[in-house]
């Protein structure tokens, strides 16, 4: 008899054994596959945000919104729309361009929520004739974990070329 009663306490130690690991085996896979999906809409987000920040560049925005704001006074540069447009296919205009740059050099973070994004941008327009413009900064050296990058054939004052836009992070879950 004592044989029996010792049998069945492992049988029903393994039990609770197993259970206690599926338990934890549904707990572990559901964590990461939470965490799997973060990192999955983290990059859908990028990729909006980098959508949504080319059209707003390839836009007019305000009438004249360059004239409306000075670069280096970042309380100017509220209710402003900012766009790199001229007007329909007309190209980018060169004024604005410098503003967008004059302004992100003075205060990149301030820049951010202008253009209507979280994560950090970088705009590099390089036109045909040999002048090459940098906006924001550039995800090398920064130890991105994720780029988005796109890239666009433009015309600034009768030249043609090309606008590659990057949206980049290095944090681990996104926005930062």
């Amino acid at each position: 008899m004592k044989a029996q009663f010792w049998s069945f306490d492992i049988i029903f130690a393994l039990f609770i054994f197993i259970v206690a690991i599926l338990v934890l085996t549904s707990v572990w896979l559901s964590i990461s596959n939470q965490f799997a999906i973060a990192n999955g809409d983290n990059t859908g987000s990028m990729q909006n945000e980098l959508q949504q920040l080319d059209s707003k560049l390839l836009s007019t925005g305000s009438a004249n919104w360059q004239d409306l704001v000075q670069p280096t006074k970042t309380s100017t540069w509220q209710n402003v729309s900012v766009g790199l447009g001229v007007g329909q296919g007309s190209g980018l205009s060169s004024g604005k361009i410098e503003t967008l740059e004059a302004m992100s050099s003075h205060d990149y973070q301030a820049t951010k929520p202008i253009l209507g994004i979280a994560y950090d941008y970088y705009i590099y327009i390089a036109l045909n004739g040999g002048l090459n413009i940098t906006i924001g900064k550039s995800p090398q050296g920064q130890s991105a974990t994720s780029v988005q990058v796109s890239s666009l054939p433009i015309i600034v004052a009768g030249q043609k070329g090309t606008m590659k836009t990057e949206i980049w992070t290095n944090t681990t879950f996104g926005i930062g």
